[in-house]
This record gives structure tokens, C-alpha cells and sequence, in this order.
């Protein structure tokens, strides 16, 4: 389900957290008899190409089949999260998600078919729901296969004590991870005493007591309980077969019997909050946050929309109330809120990163100030056109997209009913001001708040109790029967796309421009396109410091007539998404329009290359962000390590582009950053000459020729360009022990220089050879590190080569527990030692290039991937039949020859190595 700029929630989602949900109507009385249908499959309703189906046994499938894009999505959502755990059960949701994957009798080891196959694969829980999903390339075989699993790991999931034992390490790990961070730290302490009886409050990851003591038999008893069809929804979504995939669902599903237990009931309310309450976190690293949280009724109610959106207006960002009140006056650096969309009634959160020397109680004040006193009263009609049209936005976006429609009609699912999805968008349309208002002014108490500092209140007044949801008149409104608009197959075989782009040489007075327009048909006319600028060569950007950079970040904070506000708000109504890059001396500009707004979008880019105002009030607030940012990560061990190996060594001068600087050093160059720097950078490098342009999707090659020729009359030429070079240097190998005090999890990354191209004859070996060590659940790191180890939540490695210069690098990484750090040094050397002198079968190689070329064939069927690859083409003078090449060289490889180039290239003695750690670790 789309929420507007939610940024924080991918990061509370697993680490957060009764009134009953939704009542449905009998299946009995709802449900279609169709003979064409498998027996004991009844379709109940389809609503805009989305049609549910119940089984005999419970099961509730949705199928949303969309042929626009070559892959299919697949989620399995149990209705069962943290929610749903009793005393000493905490964090069983969490353990059961990862034991799933570890196996059963017919398939023993999950995750390493997933790879096999080519699944892009994984499992997250929540406070609400149970989710395992896979995106792949559309095959009828690895449907088949993926939905038989699902059938069996739902009945014969082996939940051993073996398995548990050796997955523990790596849920501690998790665990760590997540108490690395101190927002996610203070979210869960702020939750914590937010709730006092409702499991809410409890982190979906469980106390570490629990997770450590839990018994094989209650944790087999949880998932008996709930692992049952008739709690489970299964959707499949993108392209397949309907009726063969009800066939095999029906096969695979059917005999499974209705469980005859009943779930524990739900009983707990938490009660209404009668005083403000706080809390206050101290520990080393980061910088401070402010947080606010009130209690909500649940996703399903009326009321819950209005205040998601009504804190998205609230916190928008320039024009918020909370940003003007906050960032706008130096008290922050930047400010957040969202709606925490929750079965059972939740909760909204608002903060506040504060920036150095700014007081931390000031801005909390100034937060619960402007939530509960005045930013109310300061939202206008404007500002709830503003986030209604990015919510529609997003909205389409998801339901154009089959990956994540699967993922919102799951979360819908999470929530009580899966036309919720239609539902809350009805709803958004019909909301007034006043009912926004309304509703945050009846929630957004003093005595319903949470925060980071305990403020006593004289005359409380209480939120309302939540009414039980009422879908009925919603539901009424919903068009059934209704389907999506066909969309043609499209054939991505690599030289299929070469022969459908249309690849020239525009020619213009101010320079050229190199093109690759590759038009097909898209759900909802999506359209995906990359525009490239080079300027200057290394020479002259000496000493220019953080300026490119700066640069390009500021394009969307002010533009001649059009302030940044404006952008946004031009950008929402086209329906179009806008980024821009810098690295080195070239401008990557990333866009996401449609066939009938794309041509204005172009107008916009070259407004907003053409004439950047740099107005002084954003810029110091995005030095305040770039300052808050890099002063959180000198702390943190992946940025440790990462920084300690690039610096290692570097042949580049402080004032070279090239070059990598301290943190010290990042931050003189932000403050040195100025108005009128960045105003003459943009002047001496900024304009035509070096450009490329890479469209994909629905538009008119013809229209986009006529609009550049139009935007680029009269652009300044910029300096010549000459692409950077990045020469191979020879690094001596030496181990970095980098302390970090304070962070329970620990980093470690290695790094092999590699002195070869992508044209080397190697090359298709040593992807394979990276692939086998340490590319998938599958591989000799994974395995030995993960699951016979379970040292680390995640491991793994990475070749690279470039197509100019014989220069490329090997790099090895994995996380683990502080005081595993020794160990995992040592694991990793016995893996490849142990590796290099086995190598690989012959099947261990025909199974990596099946698997390899699978994700390949993912990756084609995503039309951003191939604006991606194509403006990457266009700087090679390559295109697809280079990945052909690639891919017929791959089918042709002999253990005999990955395990040579591997022999020849991976030398362990040669590795630099950095492990960032706690030198004094808690046990």
C-alpha cells in the first residue's frame, strides 16, 4: 500500500511492533460456482484485475496476472506476526520465518534452490503478518516448483533443534544489527513504553531471552497453530498462466485439510493514554533524534486515513509545518512522520535529526509544539492537494507494478482484508480539510503522546476510543468484475533488444548527443529514461573538492522562477520522478514519467540543468544534512572499514577528483561550500557537448528527438570531456583491526585489486568462479559462513572489471557479532582455502550458470534495468549482444576453466583486510 515518504518505515518494519479486524461475508454466500474452475475452488470477487479464490481448506488466493513485464512475483502471507505471541513466545514469528527456509525432508536446503533457480527470495515478519516471497523470471517450470514448496513447507517444515541451534547465531547477529542503530534503539523504547499491555509495544525480533531459551516443541506448536490455509493468503501477480496456475495451486493445496483447532483468541485492548509519557536513550555514536508518538485506531477505520495523510502533510518536506518550524530554523536537519498502518489500533511517529550544537530539548519542544498547537491550523488545501496527488501517484505506481502489488495487497492482507488496497484509495479521494484537521486535532494530545522527555500536562485531555471499522460502505462503492488493460508480451532476449532500440547520433550545433530509444508498451505508459552529462577531465576538476557533487545535489532546491517547493509540486502533478547523480566528472539524471508527460518532464530537466539558482537557505540546509550524515557514519563499522580500504594505498593526491578523504577532511569541504562555488562550477562545466540519453517504455522516439533539439538551443558548450581514468595500483596486503566502541555488530571487508578488463577472456569464468564463492544463498561463503557457521546474517563477494583499463578488484565482506569478529576472520580464510583447493565440480558449474542467467533474465525484464544498461552501452559503444556474447560463453564454461582463473586470480595472501569491532565486546 503506498505511503507518502515513509523513508524511515523499511527501517522500523521489522524492529516495531486489540480490536477485532474485519468482518467478511460467508464464502458460502459469496462464493461463484464455476465448472471450469479446479474442485474446491470457488472465485469470490475480482476488483481492477485483482480476483480472490477460496479453497475448501480456507485458503484465500489472490491472482492479479499483468503480462507487461517477463517476471512473476509470489507471496505466501501468514496472518500470524509478534502480535500473536504469548508470554515467553516472544520473537517465535521472527524464528519460524528463518526456519522455514532451512528446509524440510523434500527440500532440504530452500534458500540454495531459490538461487539455483534464479529467485529473488526472502521472508519478513511483522507485527501483523508472516510473508515469504519470490520475484522471478517468468517461467512456467519455476511457478511450479516455487508453488509445490510453499505447499510443503507449510505441512513438513523440518523445525529442528539442529536447525535452531544453528540459526541462532545468525538471529543474534540480526539482533545486533538492529542494535547498532540508535533510532531503531529509541523507536522500540518509545514503543515500549507507548504500549503497556498490548504486544505492540514488544519488538517483532523478540527478547533476546526468549529467542535464546526457546523450546523445539512450543516453537513447533506456534507453527502447527498458525502455518494452517485457513490463515494463510497465497498471490501470485505479473505474468502467468491463471487457470494453469489455479490447476497447480489446487494440486498442491487441496489435499491439504481445515485444521480443526481454533486460534487463541485476542482479547487485549490497550487503554485509552491518560498522560504524556517518555523516555531517554544515551549511548555512544550518532547524533541526536527527537521522537513523538501517539496512539491511532487501526488501518481499517475511516478515521486512520485521514491522519496518515494529515501526518504526511504535517511533515512534508520544505513546505510542512514541521520543517518550517524545525529545519527552516536551524533547530534540525531534517524532520519525519508517518502513520503506522497496524491491524489492531497503532500509531503515528514524528521526529527530528538534530543537527550538532543544536539542543535536542528545544527541538522536541518546538516538534510537540508544532503537532499539538499549531501546525494543525497551518495545513492548508494546498498542502492536502499536494500529498493527495503523490499518494494517488504512488498508488498507480504500486498497482502498475507486479512486484509491489503483491507486496500492498499483502500488507493489506496484514491489516484485515485485502481490498483495502481499493478502499483506502476511494478514501483518500474523498477527504476534506476539515476531516484532516478533525482527526489530528483529536489525536495529537499531550496525554496520547510518547516522546523523548517527560512533560507533565494540567489539563489532559484523552483521545477518543476507536470505533470498530466499518468497510460496508466502501465496499458498496467497489467496481467488481473490472480487469486491467492488456498489455502486449515483449520479447527481452539481448538481441531482441538491439534489433527493437533505435541507437543514433543526434547532431546539434552545440555538440552531439548519443541515443538509445527503445519504445514497447507499459502498464499505465510507463516510461523509464537515463540522461548522461560529461564535463571537464581530471585536470581541470583538481582541487575542486566537493562541488560536483553539491552541485547536482542542489538542481532540485531552485531553478530561475521555480523554487524547490515548486519542483516537487511541478514533478507531482506531471506524475513523475526525478534524481540526479554525480560521480566524478559526469551527471546521471533518472527519470520515471509516462507517453503523455514526458516531454514536459524533459523541459523540466533541462530548466533545471540550464539555470540552478543555488539559493543559500537550501544549501545550508543541505550541508546541515551532509554534516548530520557523514558525523553518523564515522561511527559506523561499515563505513569504517569501506573508507579504511579505499584510502589504503591511493595513489590519488588530495586534490584529485579520485581521491578519498577522511571524515575530517569530508567535512572541511562542507563547510568551504558556498552560493557562488557552486555557481561558478556550474558555469565552467555545465552544458552540451558530452550527452547521452537512454528511454525505455511507452513514448514517441520522433517527439523525444523535436524536444531535445528544442531544450539544448542555445546551451553553452561545456568543456571536453575525458571519462577519468581508473588505472589498476598495486595494494599492499595488510590487515586493518579498527576499533568501535559502543556497536554490537562488526564489519569485515576484503579487497583483492585485479589486473584485467572485461574484455579479458577470464572474465565469463571469473563471474561464474565470484558466483560459486560467494554470490547467492547458494554459494561456498554463504554456506559455510551462514548456515553450517551461522556467524553472519549476511556474507558474501563481488568481482568487478572495467571495459576501458585493465583494472578490476575482488572484494569479500560479511557482518557478525563483535566478539565473533576473530572467528569469522578465520572462517573466512578456511572457506576459500578450502575452496581453492577442492574447486568446483562440474555441476556446481552447470547449476551457477543456469542460476546466473536466470537473474540475468530478471534483470532484462525491468525497464529501469535497461535504461540502465543502455546508457552504459552508449559510453561503450556496446549493446546487448555483448551480454550475448557473455551469456554463450557462459554456456560454454568447463569446471576445468572457472576453477583455473579462480586458482589464477584469488590469492588470500593478497587480500586487504578491515574489521571494524568493539575491542572490548559484551558477551
Amino acid at each position: 500500500m503506498p505511503r507518502l515518504k515513509l523513508l524511515l518505515s523499511a527501517i522500523v518494519s521489522l524492529c516495531l511492533l486489540a480490536t477485532p479486524g474485519l468482518t467478511r461475508p460467508a464464502y458460502a454466500e459469496s462464493a461463484t460456482a464455476d465448472p471450469a474452475l479446479p474442485a474446491g475452488v470457488h472465485r469470490v470477487v475480482m476488483i481492477e484485475g485483482v480476483t480472490e479464490y477460496r479453497l475448501d481448506n480456507g485458503l484465500q488466493v489472490l491472482l492479479a496476472p499483468d503480462d507487461s513485464r517477463a517476471q512473476t512475483t509470489v507471496n505466501m502471507s501468514y496472518r500470524v506476526g509478534s502480535r500473536n505471541e504469548g508470554p515467553g513466545e516472544t520473537g517465535m514469528a521472527h524464528l519460524l520465518e528463518h526456519l522455514l527456509f532451512r528446509g524440510s525432508p523434500a527440500y532440504p536446503d530452500a534458500l540454495a534452490e531459490f538461487a539455483r533457480r534464479g529467485l529473488a527470495a526472502n521472508g519478513s515478519t511483522t507485527a501483523d503478518l508472516t510473508n515469504y516471497y519470490a520475484t522471478f523470471a517468468s517461467d512456467p517450470e519455476t511457478l511450479r516448483w516455487y508453488l509445490a514448496w510453499q505447499a510443503d513447507a507449510m505441512l513438513n517444515a523440518r523445525i529442528a533443534r539442529a536447525d535452531l541451534d544453528a540459526e541462532m547465531p545468525v538471529v543474534r547477529n540480526e539482533m545486533e544489527r538492529g542494535e547498532n542503530s540508535p533510532f531503531s534503539m529509541l523507536m522500540q523504547q518509545v514503543a515500549s513504553a507507548a504500549y503497556v499491555w498490548h504486544p505492540y509495544g514488544r519488538s517483532v525480533i523478540g527478547a533476546r531471552s526468549d529467542v535464546e531459551h526457546v523450546g523445539i516443541e512450543p516453537l513447533r506448536a506456534f507453527y502447527h497453530r498458525y502455518y494452517q490455509p485457513d490463515n494463510a493468503t497465497l498471490i501470485v501477480t505479473g505474468r502467468f498462466d491463471a487457470r494453469q496456475t489455479l490447476h497447480w495451486i489446487a494440486q498442491d493445496f487441496g489435499p491439504i485439510a481445515r485444521p480443526d483447532r481454533a486460534l487463541p483468541p485476542e482479547y487485549t485492548v490497550e487503554p485509552v493514554q491518560q498522560g504524556a509519557r517518555s523516555v531517554t536513550l544515551r549511548r555512544i555514536g550518532g547524533s541526536p533524534i527527537a521522537l513523538a508518538q501517539y496512539h491511532l485506531p487501526e488501518a481499517a477505520s475511516d478515521a486512520y486515513t485521514a491522519l496518515s495523510i494529515g501526518a504526511a502533510m504535517l511533515a512534508d518536506t520544505p513546505a510542512g509545518p514541521l520543517y518550517q518550524s524545525l529545519v527552516a530554523k536551524g533547530l534540525a536537519s531534517n524532520v519525519f512522520g508517518f502513520a503506522r498502518a497496524m491491524k489492531q489500533p497503532g500509531y503515528a511517529v514524528f521526529g527530528a535529526q538534530i543537527q550538532p550544537g543544536a539542543d535536542p530539548r528545544a527541538a522536541l519542544s518546538a516538534l510537540e509544539h508544532g503537532l499539538e498547537t499549531d501546525g494543525v491550523g497551518r495545513l492548508d488545501q494546498a498542502a492536502l492537494d499536494r500529498i493527495r496527488t503523490a499518494w494517488l501517484n504512488d498508488w498507480k505506481q504500486t498497482y502498475n507494478q507486479a512486484g509491489a502489488l503483491a507486496q500492498a495487497l499483502s500488507d493489506a492482507v496484514a491489516w484485515g482484508d485485502w481490498r483495502l488496497f481499493f478502499i483506502e484509495r476511494l478514501r483518500v479521494r474523498a477527504l476534506t480539510l476539515d476531516t484532516v484537521r478533525s482527526q489530528l486535532s483529536a489525536w495529537l494530545l499531550p496525554s496520547n503522546r510518547t516522546s523523548g522527555l517527560y512533560l507533565p500536562t494540567a489539563d489532559p485531555k484523552d483521545a477518543p476510543l476507536p470505533a470498530p471499522a466499518d468497510l460496508e460502505p466502501w465496499v458498496r462503492q467497489l467496481g467488481t468484475g473490472t480487469g486491467r488493460p492488456a498489455v502486449a508480451a515483449f520479447d527481452t532476449h539481448p538481441l531482441a533488444l538491439d534489433a527493437a532500440t533505435r541507437r543514433s547520433i543526434l547532431t546539434l550545433p552545440n555538440g552531439p548527443v548519443a541515443l538509445a530509444l527503445l519504445p514497447k508498451e507499459t502498464a499505465g505508459g510507463q516510461v523509464h529514461a537515463v540522461l548522461r552529462m560529461g564535463f571537464g577531465d581530471a585536470k581541470g576538476l583538481r582541487g575542486q573538492g566537493m562541488a560536483p557533487f553539491a552541485t547536482g545535489a542542489m538542481l532540485l532546491r531552485g531553478a530561475a522562477d521555480m523554487s524547490r517547493q515548486q519542483i516537487e509540486d511541478r514533478l507531482n502533478a506531471l506524475d513523475s520522478e526525478l534524481s540526479f547523480s554525480t560521480d566524478g566528472n559526469v551527471l546521471d539524471v533518472s527519470i520515471r514519467s509516462d507517453r503523455a508527460r514526458l516531454p514536459e518532464v524533459l523541459d523540466l530537466v533541462f530548466h533545471l540543468l540550464r539555470t540552478p539558482t543555488f539559493p543559500e537557505d537550501e544549501l545550508e540546509r543541505l550541508k546541515r544534512s551532509l554534516r548530520t550524515h557523514v558525523e553518523n557514519e564515522a561511527s559506523s563499522p561499515a563505513y569504517l572499514v569501506r573508507n579504511t580500504l579505499q584510502r589504503h594505498d591511493q595513489p590519488w593526491k588530495p586534490d584529485d577528483v579520485r581521491y578519498t578523504p577522511t571524515t575530517d577532511e569530508i567535512l572541511d569541504q562542507i563547510e568551504h561550500l558556498s552560493g557562488d562555488l557552486l555557481r561558478k562550477f556550474h558555469e565552467q562545466f555545465y552544458g552540451a557537448g558530452h550527452l547521452s540519453l537512454a528511454v525505455v517504455g511507452d513514448f514517441d522516439p520522433d517527439a523525444v528527438e523535436q524536444r531535445l533539439r528544442a531544450d539544448l538551443a542555445g546551451w553553452r558548450a561545456a568543456p571536453s570531456y575525458e571519462r577519468l581514468p581508473d588505472p589498476w595500483y598495486a595494494m599492499r596486503p595488510e590487515t586493518f583491526r579498527i576499533p568501535a566502541p559502543g556497536k554490537a555488530n562488526a564489519e569485515y571487508r576484503a579487497v583483492l585489486p585485479l589486473k584485467l578488463r572485461d574484455t579479458d577472456p577470464r572474465w565469463p569464468a571469473l563471474m561464474l568462479a565470484n558466483y560459486l564463492i560467494g554470490g547467492s544463498e547458494d554459494s561456498r561463503l554463504w554456506q559455510g559462513i551462514r548456515v553450517r557457521g551461522g556467524l553472519s546474517y549476511g556474507v558474501g563477494s563481488a568481482v568487478s572489471a572495467s571495459p576501458f583499463e585493465d583494472s578490476g578488484a575482488w572484494t569479500l565482506f560479511a557482518s557478525t557479532a563483535a566478539r565473533n569478529a576473530v572467528k569469522l576472520m578465520d572462517a573466512m580464510r578456511t572457506v576459500l582455502d578450502e575452496t581453492l583447493k577442492t574447486g568446483f565440480t562440474q555441476a556446481e558449474v552447470d547449476q551457477g550458470v543456469r542460476s546466473l542467467l536466470n537473474y540475468l533474465e530478471l534483470g532484462r525484464s525491468d525497464d529501469a534495468y535497461l535504461a540502465g544498461r543502455w546508457i552504459d552501452y552508449l559510453d561503450t559503444g556496446r549493446g546487448f549482444a555483448w551480454q550475448q556474447r557473455v551469456i554463450d560463453q557462459l554456456r560454454g564454461l568447463k569446471a576445468g576453466q572457472v576453477n583455473g582463473t579462480m586458482r589464477d586470480l584469488l590469492k588470500p595472501g593478497a587480500l586487504s583486510i578491515a574489521v571494524a569491532a568493539d575491542p572490548d565486546p559484551k558477551p
